[in-house]
Protein backbone atom coordinates (compact mmCIF):
# COMPACT_ATOMS: atom_id res chain seq x y z
CA UNK A 1 0.00 0.00 0.00
CA UNK A 2 1.07 3.68 -1.04
CA UNK A 3 -0.46 6.86 0.28
CA UNK A 4 0.50 9.94 -2.04
CA UNK A 5 -0.34 13.55 -0.98
CA UNK A 6 -1.25 14.66 -4.62
CA UNK A 7 -1.87 18.23 -3.45
CA UNK A 8 -0.93 20.64 -0.01
CA UNK A 9 -2.79 22.87 1.51
CA UNK A 10 -2.30 26.39 0.77
CA UNK A 11 -0.66 28.52 3.53
CA UNK A 12 -4.23 30.78 3.35
CA UNK A 13 -6.13 28.09 4.79
CA UNK A 14 -3.31 28.46 7.61
CA UNK A 15 -4.83 30.37 10.87
CA UNK A 16 -1.66 32.34 11.07
CA UNK A 17 -3.34 35.27 12.29
CA UNK A 18 -5.57 33.61 14.95
CA UNK A 19 -1.74 31.55 15.95
CA UNK A 20 -0.43 35.13 16.38
CA UNK A 21 -3.12 35.62 18.79
CA UNK A 22 -2.69 32.34 20.93
CA UNK A 23 0.98 33.31 21.18
CA UNK A 24 0.28 36.52 22.17
CA UNK A 25 2.21 38.49 19.78
CA UNK A 26 2.35 42.56 18.77
CA UNK A 27 0.41 43.99 16.16
CA UNK A 28 -0.06 47.07 15.00
CA UNK A 29 3.28 47.48 13.93
CA UNK A 30 5.23 47.82 10.47
CA UNK A 31 6.95 44.08 10.78
CA UNK A 32 3.70 42.19 11.79
CA UNK A 33 4.05 39.94 8.98
CA UNK A 34 8.05 38.94 9.35
CA UNK A 35 7.66 35.95 11.25
CA UNK A 36 4.61 34.97 8.94
CA UNK A 37 6.78 32.21 7.24
CA UNK A 38 8.04 30.83 10.75
CA UNK A 39 4.70 30.99 11.97
CA UNK A 40 3.61 28.85 8.56
CA UNK A 41 6.01 25.90 9.41
CA UNK A 42 5.21 25.44 12.76
CA UNK A 43 1.60 25.10 12.40
CA UNK A 44 1.95 22.98 9.39
CA UNK A 45 4.36 20.82 11.10
CA UNK A 46 1.63 20.58 14.32
CA UNK A 47 -0.82 19.57 11.60
CA UNK A 48 1.50 17.06 10.17
CA UNK A 49 2.26 15.69 13.64
CA UNK A 50 -1.99 15.47 14.54
CA UNK A 51 -2.30 14.43 11.46
CA UNK A 52 0.22 11.16 11.88
CA UNK A 53 -1.15 10.50 15.54
CA UNK A 54 -5.02 10.11 14.47
CA UNK A 55 -4.86 8.94 10.70
CA UNK A 56 -7.00 11.73 10.61
CA UNK A 57 -6.54 14.51 7.45
CA UNK A 58 -7.35 18.35 8.87
CA UNK A 59 -7.81 20.40 5.60
CA UNK A 60 -8.83 18.93 2.65
CA UNK A 61 -6.99 17.78 -0.19
CA UNK A 62 -6.22 15.21 -2.68
CA UNK A 63 -4.92 12.09 -2.08
CA UNK A 64 -3.95 8.88 -4.67
CA UNK A 65 -3.71 4.99 -2.91
CA UNK A 66 -2.10 2.17 -4.46
CA UNK A 67 -2.58 -1.07 -3.54
CA UNK A 68 -1.54 -4.49 -4.82
CA UNK A 69 -3.66 -6.62 -2.91
CA UNK A 70 -7.34 -6.69 -1.28
CA UNK A 71 -7.43 -7.60 2.08
CA UNK A 72 -11.14 -8.49 1.21
CA UNK A 73 -12.89 -8.96 -2.07
CA UNK A 74 -15.33 -6.46 -1.50
CA UNK A 75 -13.82 -3.43 -0.43
CA UNK A 76 -10.37 -1.20 0.13
CA UNK A 77 -9.73 0.36 3.58
CA UNK A 78 -8.54 3.92 3.18
CA UNK A 79 -5.38 4.61 5.51
CA UNK A 80 -6.72 8.19 6.41
CA UNK A 81 -9.82 9.96 7.34
CA UNK A 82 -12.58 11.48 6.76
CA UNK A 83 -12.93 10.66 3.05
CA UNK A 84 -14.93 12.90 1.23
CA UNK A 85 -15.02 11.42 -1.89
CA UNK A 86 -13.58 9.61 -4.38
CA UNK A 87 -12.41 10.58 -8.14
CA UNK A 88 -11.12 7.64 -9.94
CA UNK A 89 -10.31 4.10 -9.89
CA UNK A 90 -7.70 2.83 -11.90
CA UNK A 91 -6.22 -0.22 -12.74
CA UNK A 92 -2.66 -0.13 -13.68
CA UNK A 93 -0.84 -3.43 -15.40
CA UNK A 94 2.56 -4.04 -14.50
CA UNK A 95 3.80 -2.61 -18.13
CA UNK A 96 1.96 1.10 -17.15
CA UNK A 97 -1.04 0.65 -19.11
CA UNK A 98 -4.30 2.20 -17.26
CA UNK A 99 -7.50 1.00 -17.44
CA UNK A 100 -10.37 2.96 -15.53
CA UNK A 101 -13.32 1.15 -13.20
CA UNK A 102 -16.61 2.66 -14.14
CA UNK A 103 -18.25 4.89 -11.47
CA UNK A 104 -21.29 2.98 -10.47
CA UNK A 105 -19.44 -0.29 -9.74
CA UNK A 106 -18.09 1.30 -6.30
CA UNK A 107 -19.05 3.36 -3.47
CA UNK A 108 -17.61 5.16 -0.63
CA UNK A 109 -18.30 3.88 2.96
CA UNK A 110 -17.84 7.21 4.97
CA UNK A 111 -15.97 5.96 8.71
CA UNK A 112 -15.03 8.24 11.33
CA UNK A 113 -11.73 6.15 11.58
CA UNK A 114 -11.96 3.58 8.52
CA UNK A 115 -13.60 4.46 5.45
CA UNK A 116 -13.61 1.89 2.81
CA UNK A 117 -13.87 1.91 -1.03
CA UNK A 118 -17.01 -0.68 -1.61
CA UNK A 119 -18.10 -2.69 -4.02
CA UNK A 120 -21.44 -2.60 -5.51
CA UNK A 121 -21.65 -6.10 -5.95
CA UNK A 122 -20.43 -8.77 -4.37
CA UNK A 123 -16.62 -8.57 -5.28
CA UNK A 124 -13.99 -4.96 -6.68
CA UNK A 125 -12.61 -6.23 -10.24
CA UNK A 126 -9.85 -8.19 -9.57
CA UNK A 127 -6.40 -6.50 -9.80
CA UNK A 128 -3.89 -7.12 -12.73
CA UNK A 129 -0.99 -9.29 -11.73
CA UNK A 130 2.15 -7.99 -10.87
CA UNK A 131 -0.13 -4.66 -10.95
CA UNK A 132 -1.85 -2.19 -8.99
CA UNK A 133 -5.22 -0.65 -7.78
CA UNK A 134 -5.12 3.43 -7.73
CA UNK A 135 -7.68 5.34 -6.21
CA UNK A 136 -7.99 9.10 -6.30
CA UNK A 137 -9.64 10.71 -3.06
CA UNK A 138 -9.92 13.69 -1.55
CA UNK A 139 -9.83 13.49 2.81
CA UNK A 140 -9.90 16.22 5.48
CA UNK A 141 -12.90 18.15 7.80
CA UNK A 142 -13.27 20.55 5.22
CA UNK A 143 -11.58 23.60 3.10
CA UNK A 144 -11.58 26.24 6.12
CA UNK A 145 -9.76 26.17 9.82
CA UNK A 146 -13.27 26.61 11.01
CA UNK A 147 -14.21 23.16 9.42
CA UNK A 148 -11.72 21.37 11.83
CA UNK A 149 -13.35 20.18 15.31
CA UNK A 150 -13.12 22.43 17.76
CA UNK A 151 -10.46 20.48 19.65
CA UNK A 152 -8.28 19.02 17.28
CA UNK A 153 -8.23 22.81 16.43
CA UNK A 154 -7.19 23.60 19.60
CA UNK A 155 -4.42 20.64 19.72
CA UNK A 156 -2.67 22.20 16.47
CA UNK A 157 -2.19 25.47 18.26
CA UNK A 158 -0.81 24.11 21.52
CA UNK A 159 1.64 21.91 19.46
CA UNK A 160 2.23 24.55 17.36
CA UNK A 161 2.85 26.92 20.04
CA UNK A 162 4.95 24.69 21.89
CA UNK A 163 7.21 23.91 18.58
CA UNK A 164 7.60 27.64 19.00
CA UNK A 165 8.47 28.29 22.39
CA UNK A 166 11.09 25.45 22.48
CA UNK A 167 12.08 25.82 18.65
CA UNK A 168 15.57 26.18 19.81
CA UNK A 169 15.75 23.61 22.59
CA UNK A 170 17.59 20.61 21.52
CA UNK A 171 17.25 18.55 25.10
CA UNK A 172 13.55 17.57 24.67
CA UNK A 173 13.27 13.39 24.00
CA UNK A 174 12.45 12.36 20.33
CA UNK A 175 8.23 12.57 19.76
CA UNK A 176 7.95 14.44 22.27
CA UNK A 177 4.10 15.94 22.92
CA UNK A 178 2.63 17.94 25.39
CA UNK A 179 -0.34 15.86 27.53
CA UNK A 180 -2.58 18.46 27.05
CA UNK A 181 -2.81 17.80 23.07
CA UNK A 182 -2.37 14.26 23.71
CA UNK A 183 -5.48 14.40 25.87
CA UNK A 184 -7.08 16.72 22.81
CA UNK A 185 -6.55 14.06 19.94
CA UNK A 186 -7.22 10.92 22.02
CA UNK A 187 -11.09 10.85 20.80
CA UNK A 188 -9.62 10.88 17.33
CA UNK A 189 -7.02 7.68 17.20
CA UNK A 190 -8.05 5.06 15.37
CA UNK A 191 -9.19 1.85 16.94
CA UNK A 192 -7.07 -0.87 15.97
CA UNK A 193 -9.36 -4.42 15.67
CA UNK A 194 -7.30 -6.07 13.59
CA UNK A 195 -5.25 -5.70 9.98
CA UNK A 196 -7.69 -6.13 7.62
CA UNK A 197 -10.78 -3.68 6.27
CA UNK A 198 -13.60 -5.32 8.18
Amino acid sequence: MMLNEETTVPDAALPVEEFKAHLRLGSGFGNDTVQDAVLVSFLRAAVAAIEARTGKALIEHDFSLSVSSLATTDAVAFPVAPVTAVHTVTFVDRAGAETSVAGDTYWLERDTHRPRLRSVGHSLPQIPAAGTMRVSFTAGFGAVWSDIPADLAQAVMLLAAHYYEFRNETALSEGCMPFGVTSLIERYRPIRLGGGAR
